[in-house]
């Protein structure tokens, strides 16, 4: 399989696609420190007999906690088991045919 595409090119879209992994990576991390805290302040809530009771904690109930742990687990599947699923020779095949795909000429016979 041969590309059209020089290593220059190729080079600039590996970098696109690692500095998007990167913004997943913070954007994961972000969310996971407030559904930390979240869950902390939950568990006060709940357990404790502190006054906890005011606007946007008054609404943190199980259900809110099971659905955000939830969303919280699929999201780390996705950004960090994928890789031992698809390995970085699966990631570069694909890239590959999606390059090829894109940039493949059409050849009159």
């Amino acid at each position: 399989m041969e590309t059209n595409l020089s290593n220059d090119q190729e080079e600039v879209i590996l970098q696109e696609l690692a500095s998007k992994k990167v913004i997943q990576l913070k954007s994961f991390y972000k969310h996971l420190f407030i559904y930390t805290i979240a869950l902390i302040v939950f568990l006060l809530k709940e357990y404790t007999n502190l006054p906890l009771q005011f606007f946007p904690i008054k609404y943190l109930n199980w259900v809110v906690v099971i659905i955000w742990s939830a969303v919280i687990v699929g999201s780390a599947i996705d950004l960090f088991a994928s890789y031992k699923i698809f390995g970085h020779e699966w990631e570069e095949r694909k890239l590959r045919s999606i390059l090829e795909k894109k940039y493949k000429k059409q050849k009159w016979e």
